[in-house]
């Protein structure tokens, strides 16, 4: 029986009908096939066709998100769940521009947690991503320093993320600066912590945009893609 928010959804947006097959995952890598048996207002009644349990992703894929202003932030974890991010970390960088205190910080990390459970059912993800508490620069680059590989872009790098060599397995992080870009005491923070520097390309991409586009580089070379 699928009741509560999801069943209310299932039968008054989706109107799934009798007959009709449905997928359902508890977000940690078990999924259901199923169809519907009845439907009724706010509940479907399933019958399990088969279970499936997919591993956990590996290499795992951290991307540290500099907290956009506005609505961007939304767009970030939406896009970054859709290619395959496994945990995005909001980072109050020095340059950004909206702040998150007190109770706006749990309502933004709520609103982002919200937005990646949404865009993971849309795209069909057995592992929902995980949202982490906003972290200030020491928590970035102890991330940094307990990676297999970090990366910190940065358009005026040398290197491109594409020509990186990538680990086999654990962790891989991405660092995407603000709108204002990465100051200088923090790029040699990152960097004293372990982090290599890459460019994307010719382009100068918006911090809503960088994230995804290394991710699609990212997971297309280490075959999770």
């Amino acid at each position: 029986m699928l009741t509560g928010q999801e069943g209310r959804h299932a039968t008054t947006v989706r109107r799934h009908a009798p007959g009709e097959e449905v997928y359902l995952t508890d977000g940690a890598g078990t999924v259901a096939q199923c169809v519907v048996r009845a439907a009724r207002p706010g509940e479907l009644e399933l019958t399990v066709l088969r279970r499936q349990a997919e591993p956990r992703p590996d290499p795992a894929l951290t991307v540290v998100q500099a907290i956009p202003k506005g609505e961007r932030g939304e767009l970030a974890v939406e896009l970054l769940t859709e290619v395959g991010a496994d945990l995005i970390v909001p980072w109050a960088a020095e340059r950004c521009v909206a702040q998150w205190r007190g109770d706006r910080a749990a309502k933004s990390v709520a609103r982002w947690r919200s937005t990646a459970q949404q865009a993971a059912k849309q795209s069909r993800r057995a592992w929902i991503p995980g949202i982490g508490e906003p972290a200030d620069l020491a928590g970035v680059a102890a991330r940094v320093r307990a990676s297999a590989l970090a990366v910190v872009l940065d358009a005026d790098a040398p290197d491109r993320l594409a020509d990186l060599g990538l680990p086999g397995s654990g962790e891989i992080v991405l660092v995407v600066g603000p709108e204002g870009g990465i100051t200088p005491a923090e790029q040699h923070a990152l960097a004293a912590a372990g982090a290599a520097s890459a460019r994307l390309g010719p382009s100068v991409l918006r911090t809503s945009s960088a994230g995804v586009v290394a991710a699609g580089i990212v997971l297309s070379r280490t075959g999770r893609w």
